[in-house]
């Protein structure tokens, strides 16, 4: 609001303040002697009588005046909320019924906020269409009580609003879904919500997360998303990492000459004396590092050696290795702090996530890695770290986290496969699985840029598909570009693949298969969706979200 506003709006409150008071002492005058037994004693003259409903009518002139203010304050609260943009931020709302969804939803706004993003907190209860409307973007924090009901306090949202049906075509949302695993009806309340939306025309930001008994795997995921939503890719953990020593074994360009940006094969090997497992579609969720130049760098500006010793988290390590797992601090001409002093206000560098490409037969954990780069031309923290300055026997942190909602259908059930890019890397892994199965009713649909460049495992895949566990292999290479009957170039996606392929998509839904889609949930993950809603219908498609029978690993 500007300050030329901000003093009408003072002044009109200040003018109002003071008929409201001016009103309320006449009336209190005009009272006072109604309160007296000799104004009533014996029969009241008619001057008296009108003097009665003089002040009477006075004292409901100050109601009157009183509830005007009250609903004017109120309105240009509204107003000057609104002139303040901020339902142009980000609105984060929750229901909880134990506290706990509470809690994260605050947690999450803090985040927010403290990337500069603009945040409005709110419980559900207090929520309505109109605020829906208001707003771009919305974030969900929703528990599930019993067997899929809503927490106590959002009934009144369930009656007024979910029950009804809202055009919200301009909102764009997450959820995060929080209940136990152990009731038929998981995180019922989150899909509910998240139907509701879909059928108002509301698009996900991002898959919906559901988190079994304060999943910490979960919530961390849920931290990743925060990250890209805030354009703060450096937003700090909510939690202490607790990482295992990888050895990275192998890494190689897998795409050299690509116009998309270099990807590399990286293969990591676990700790000695350890057997770690996964599942296909499982995270690996990586500690990056700073460059070893950038440390140096940091701790010559700071005229500390690399090799002091200092206490962090009860553990002791050397001030140069923490830094190098650390947000690098400011440094300047005033007086810099002593080693153990700036150990302890360093801040951890938040984890990476990136789809597991192998399974654990295979001796050792394969990654898929596109190396990203920074608005100034440096890579990003995490693919700079895997790809550039972690070295070949060099340590790698990293924990396992189980993906659930990714993990493989039965062995008998048909799959269709839809990914593109770096996301062939999940895919992959449920390839190996199903390919160990023995189960060949498999159709992969894979998209990159150039055939000869950016056609990813191409071995593998062409071999399995010659052995005759991948029934069906449709590739669109939008850079191979191809002309249409009118002599119009044409660039061709996966989500083009799939609607050429509409009456196979039919067959293989009507006999259960299941649609896994892996890689970038900027256009080709909305794309799919839309195919197959064009195609199976939205009924169809949300009873296969419902059943599991589509998942989805985009990012």
């Amino acid at each position: 609001m500007s300050s030329r506003r901000k003093s009408k709006v003072m002044s009109r409150q200040l003018l109002g303040n003071a008929a409201v008071l001016f009103v309320l002492l006449i009336a209190i005058v005009a009272l006072l002697p109604l309160h007296d037994d000799v104004w009533w004693y014996g029969s009241p003259r008619a001057e008296r009588w009108a003097l009665a409903i003089f002040a009477i009518v006075l004292y409901a002139a100050f109601c009157g005046a009183l509830w005007w203010r009250t609903s004017s304050a109120s309105r240009e609260a509204r107003q000057a909320l609104a002139a303040s943009g901020a339902n142009a931020g980000i609105l984060v709302a929750w229901a909880s019924q134990t506290g706990f969804a509470q809690q994260i939803a605050e947690r999450t706004a803090d985040s927010l906020a403290k990337a500069g993003v603009a945040v409005r907190l709110s419980e559900l209860a207090d929520i309505d269409a109109s605020m829906l409307s208001a707003h771009e973007r919305a974030l969900f924090v929703v528990s599930t009580t019993g067997e899929g009901d809503a927490p106590d306090h959002a009934l009144a949202f369930v009656r007024d609003v979910l029950d009804r049906e809202v055009a919200l075509s301009n909102l764009h949302y997450g959820i995060l879904a929080l209940g136990d695993r152990k009731y038929a009806n998981f995180c019922g309340f989150g899909h509910r919500i998240e139907q509701w939306l879909r059928r108002g025309g509301a698009t996900s930001m991002f898959d919906l997360i559901e988190v079994d008994n304060g999943d910490a795997g979960a919530l961390r995921h849920w931290q990743h998303h925060l990250g890209l939503l805030a354009d703060a890719p450096e937003l700090p953990d909510w939690a202490p990492a607790s990482y295992e020593r990888w050895v990275l074994h192998e890494r190689h360009e897998a795409n050299p000459g690509s116009t998309g940006g270099s990807a590399y094969h990286i293969e990591l090997r676990p700790p000695p004396e350890t057997t770690p497992g996964w599942q296909a579609g499982d995270i690996a969720e990586i500690g990056p590092r700073n460059a070893p130049s950038a440390v140096a760098a940091s701790l010559a500006a700071l005229g500390i050696r690399g090799d002091t010793e200092v206490v962090r988290d009860g553990e002791k390590i050397t001030i140069g290795e923490l830094l190098a797992r650390s947000h690098l601090p400011a440094t300047s001409e005033a007086v810099t702090p002593d080693a153990q002093t700036l150990a302890q206000n360093l801040n951890p560098l938040p984890h990476r996530e990136y789809s597991i490409a192998s399974l654990p037969q295979d001796g050792g954990l394969h990654l898929l890695v596109r190396k990203m780069r920074r608005g100034d031309g440096q890579p990003g923290l995490g693919s700079g770290w895997l790809c550039d300055h972690a070295l070949p026997g060099g340590e790698i942190a990293l924990r396992i986290r189980s993906n659930p909602n990714f993990h493989p259908p039965a062995e008998e059930r048909p799959m269709l496969l839809i990914g593109n890019g770096t996301g062939i890397a999940g895919l992959r892994a449920h390839l190996k699985a199903r390919v160990a199965a023995g189960a060949r009713h498999n159709w992969l649909v894979f998209g990159e840029r150039n055939a000869d460049r950016d056609y990813f495992y191409r071995d593998e895949i062409e071999g399995w598909r010659t052995d005759g566990f991948i029934e069906h292999l449709d590739l669109a290479f939008s850079r191979d570009l191809a002309e249409s009957a009118e002599g119009v170039i044409e660039k061709r996606y996966v989500q083009h693949i799939l609607r050429d392929r509409a009456e196979r998509l039919r067959v293989w839904a009507a006999e259960g298969a299941a649609i896994y889609v892996c890689g970038s949930l900027e256009g080709m993950a909305p794309g799919v969706d839309a195919v197959l809603r064009e195609t199976l219908g939205d009924a169809a498609v949300d009873g296969m979200l419902i059943d599991g029978r589509y998942r989805r690993d985009v990012y």
